[in-house]
């Protein structure tokens, strides 16, 4: 490797970003070469969205610099990335569901550009056969699999960015095959000389992919692992390495997998059957119901699995659960009580409860505080209003309680919840929603975007509260973590049951049969 290979393509110098109450990013400094990939690495509040953002343009530094090729740069805007030659996969998707993909690439482009289709046929042609992926750009986005609009999204950063590629955890809507052909781009790309950025909470994933591994902690990093470290050692030594460094010492040794030491309840068989569902069936737009025929059988204290690639009815079946959606056919019983037709907040006084997958738009109202999102599901009732005036002493010692129990790091309970990062907001509509005597929640994805440590305190908040006899819908993409917490996992695909599958490590291979439309 010669010298210009060595050295850095952009760095960032003593970058230091505060909001109010905290410091995110506390004079970070962090450097990407050509050809590598580059994976960051924290829990959440580290600072990792932070300097993402401020190397994609998003946010400008308090203090620091930005080092492109050797030379001073400013970054105050994504054009100016842009220009400089940094793409940015993000987690929400930034293409039009609507438009085809290849006006998708068009879109934001310069204006010489915007409309010669010749030209952007011919550079989606050279990127598809760089990426070695087959896309059609003439396909409506909003008909891709998955793993397609994700390759979509990797093209549209690199339309006209060629030196950076950020991707943010990219991996987390994707089968295990998906995130290998991703794996296999990200290779791709980095044996042409772009720098890979890969921000993840999968260990295993940071270790597969990652040439070098960069760990922020509380907004300071506290290590790097250089090719050279990694060489040599076993996985299970790179893991307590990396958690030790994300966590503290005392942390080094810790269970990689969230929640795989919880004992299932032995008493579970001899529990009643306390939720049902007979026979579901909800209609969509098109001519397929979205879900179709759906039974199922809960017992007290259960934690029932739900497993399936994203789209397949999951979200549709919490929301019916939830009061959210009614039944064009079939009945939801709680004991032996008929509920489908009660609203959602009849339902949430029975003791049903539903935590969202998007704890942004759905979860929470991000400029309202801590407190008021602590109870917005309330709103009117006792204690929290009397007669109809606010009770604002009440509410506030309500959520200073919440956050203690939760482990929330905010400054106090009347900052705005949109300051928080997305662990301690989850953090939030997590004990929201298990305060005050549920009987049956629905969990959503409930570890969505989480580090290791805080998904570990998720999960193993829904399992101590099935063995104090709660009820659980656990609703994931992630296997490892559905057949670590759960009695016994079902699996969707097209609206339908395909099949219920006891909860046991070794069971993956059926499990992804069965998500692909086998039956058991």
């Amino acid at each position: 490797m010669d010298d210009d290979e060595l050295k850095p393509a952009v760095e960032l110098v003593d970058i230091t970003k505060a909001f109010p109450g905290v410091v995110a990013n506390d004079a970070i400094s962090f450097s990407l070469r050509r050809g590598e990939v580059h994976i960051l690495l924290g829990e959440n509040g580290a600072g990792k969205s932070t300097l993402i953002s401020i190397l994609s343009g998003m946010l400008t530094p308090d203090a620091g610099q930005i080092i492109i090729d050797g030379e001073p740069a400013e970054i105050r805007s994504p054009r100016d990335a842009l220009d400089a030659g940094i793409g940015t996969v993000y987690q929400h998707s930034l293409l039009v569901p609507t438009l085809t993909v290849l006006d998708n690439m068009m879109l934001g482009t310069n204006r010489s550009f915007r409309l010669d289709r010749v030209h952007a046929q011919k550079r989606m042609h050279e990127l598809t056969q760089l990426l070695d992926v087959e896309i059609d750009p003439d396909a409506r986005v909003g008909d891709l699999a998955l793993g397609q609009r994700q390759q979509a999204e990797i093209i549209r950063a690199l339309w006209s960015s060629e030196r950076v590629l950020v991707l943010d955890e990219p991996t987390s809507m994707l089968t295990p095959q998906g995130v290998q052909s991703l794996g296999r781009v990200m290779r791709r790309l980095a044996e042409r000389g772009l720098s890979v950025v890969f921000i993840t909470h999968k260990l295993n994933e940071a270790i597969d992919f990652g040439d070098r591994i960069t760990v922020l902690r509380r907004g300071r990093k506290v290590g790097e692992l250089e090719p050279l470290q990694m060489v040599g050692k076993g996985v299970d030594d790179l893991k307590d390495e990396i958690i030790a460094l994300m966590f503290g010492a005392s942390s080094a040794g810790a269970d990689a997998n969230p929640s795989g030491n919880i004992e299932k309840a032995e008493w579970l068989d001899q529990q009643p059957v306390c939720f049902r569902l007979v026979d579901v069936e909800i209609q969509g737009d098109g001519p397929k119901p979205i879900l179709d025929g759906i039974t199922l059988e809960l017992r007290r204290g259960e934690v029932l699995g739900i497993a399936g690639i994203d789209g397949n009815g999951q979200k549709e079946l919490a929301e019916v659960i939830a009061g959210q959606r009614p039944l064009l056919h079939g009945q939801v019983y709680l004991d032996d009580k008929e509920i489908q037709r009660l609203s959602v907040a009849k339902r949430q006084d029975l003791g049903i409860r539903y935590v969202t997958d998007d704890r942004h738009g759905e979860g929470t109202v991000g400029q309202l505080s801590i407190a008021i999102n602590s109870v917005i599901k309330r709103i009117g009732q006792r204690p929290f209003w009397r007669r109809t005036r606010i009770r604002h002493a009440v509410i506030n010692e309500f959520a200073r309680t919440m956050i203690a129990e939760q482990d929330v790091r905010t400054p106090n309970e009347k900052v705005p919840i949109a300051t928080l990062s997305g662990g301690n907001m989850q953090k939030i509509v997590v004990g929201r929603e298990l305060a005050k005597g549920p009987r049956v929640v629905v969990y959503n994805k409930p570890t969505y975007g989480l580090d290791v440590k805080t998904m570990q305190v998720v999960l193993n908040q829904i399992v101590e509260q099935a063995r104090r006899g709660t009820t659980a819908i656990l609703i994931s993409t992630e296997l490892d973590e559905l057949i670590s917490a759960s009695d016994r996992i079902a699996v969707m695909y097209e609206g339908r049951i395909t099949g219920i599958l006891p909860s046991r490590p070794g069971i993956e291979a059926q499990l992804g049969e069965l998500m692909t439309g086998a039956s058991a």
